[in-house]
């Protein structure tokens, strides 16, 4: 697609009318099971000489339109659509990881990935050196011999802190080492990590891609040796395959996804500009913010905009409670990403299975609330959490 606006790839990405009579709507294919015309046919599709389908855990063409879209929107190689977010994370770990070797993570990211690198840790002897991603010299910092993966999530969930992907790629490079980059919380319209030197980015298509609270997904994209690594091992193997139905509902989400996304942005700034001036607030994290530390990286590396999701501190669990309890229009839940504006309370929910030692390490304090803007009339929502942050 060339250099078209986002806001014309989005809607256009992936399609291929000729594929599928013609049908401006790409059609679900619930096959499982794809028939051959004779023998040589079928061992030739089965030994990849000849393009299409066997198997529905093998792919079908609903899901291949997701990943074509996915593909153009990030301006890479290939992509491979999976069941979750995290069989997304784990494919990417899988295919570039194996036992007795060595990865360099942010010590503040998604809860579900940290305890996933434990996991690695205990049953299968790979390590995880976790350090401040703000400063892309602690990647350098911690390469061992035996270091084969730095791993950035950039904002990072829930902080919103930022990564300098450029410099940490560069880091890589020079050391011979993967990069992986979960870009679930800025997305394509707003940042895109393969244009910076990643080899692959993650997305939970949970979140903003499918943006509707509708579905549970998965996306692996990048370099197509990475890719289709992935696509013939932790996909054939582990079964973190996507149904057809919920490729079509990606599908159809990322149609609007430039057009929420620039919601998600607008809101989201005006919003953090407007806690920022509470007295009730003690912190706000929003990349789009000046007093945001890595206010200058987000500027040069996001430049589609800052995204949809604040952090805020409240200063105590007791007053984030209080908060997450008042709302009336916003939603009291644990995701985030979709049109409706959801916040928690990330100490008593997405971040309870982690120490409060270790929570607090990574910067997970008491009072730490998730917003996640939805694309509501602006004055709504700050009617709204004004009202909630009076109650405290």
């Amino acid at each position: 697609m060339g250099d078209r606006s986002m806001y014309t790839k989005a809607v256009h990405a992936g399609d291929d009318h000729s594929s599928h009579y013609g049908a401006l709507s790409v059609p679900i294919y619930p096959a499982s099971v794809f028939a051959f015309t004779d023998a040589d046919e079928g061992a030739a599709i089965h030994n990849e000489e000849k393009d299409g389908y066997y198997y529905g855990r093998l792919g079908n063409p609903t899901q291949r339109a997701l990943e074509t879209a996915v593909a153009e929107l990030e301006n890479t190689d290939a992509a491979l659509a999976l069941a979750s977010g995290m069989a997304a994370v784990s494919a990417a770990i899988f295919t570039l990881v194996k036992s007795g070797e060595h990865i360099v993570a942010p010590q503040s990211m998604y809860a579900t990935t940290t305890n996933f690198l434990h996991h690695l840790k205990e049953r299968f002897d790979i390590e995880t050196t976790f350090v401040d991603a703000t400063n892309a010299e602690n990647y350098r910092a911690a390469i061992q011999p035996n270091t084969k993966l730095f791993w950035i999530e950039t904002p990072t969930n829930p902080l919103v802190l930022v990564t300098d992907i450029e410099a940490v790629t560069a880091i890589a490079r020079e050391h011979g080492i993967a990069t992986v980059a979960d870009n679930t919380f800025a997305t394509p319209f707003n940042q895109r990590p393969c244009e910076l030197g990643v080899d692959a980015v993650i997305h939970s298509a949970t979140k903003y891609l499918g943006g509707h609270s509708d579905l549970t997904a998965g996306v692996l994209v990048g370099k197509s040796e990475v890719v289709e690594s992935a696509r013939h091992g932790a996909n054939k193997f582990y079964g973190g395959n996507i149904a057809p139905q919920v490729a079509w509902l990606v599908i159809r989400g990322i149609k609007t996804l430039a057009l929420r996304m620039e919601r998600h942005n607008s809101n989201a700034f005006a919003i953090a500009n407007m806690l920022g001036d509470h007295p009730k607030v003690e912190a706000v994290y929003y990349p789009g913010l000046e007093s945001h530390p890595n206010h200058e990286i987000a500027k040069r590396q996001m430049p589609g905009g800052y995204g949809g999701m604040i952090g805020l501190d409240l200063g105590t669990v007791e007053a984030g409670k209080i908060f997450a309890n008042s709302v009336r229009l916003c939603t009291l839940a644990t995701s985030l990403g979709g049109v409706e504006t959801i916040l928690q309370h990330s100490a008593s929910m997405t971040h309870a299975t982690i120490s409060r030692e270790d929570r607090l390490k990574a910067g997970i304090t008491d009072g730490l609330i998730r917003l996640s803007v939805g694309v509501e009339d602006v004055n709504d929502l700050i009617d709204d959490l004004t009202q909630a942050l009076d109650k405290i």
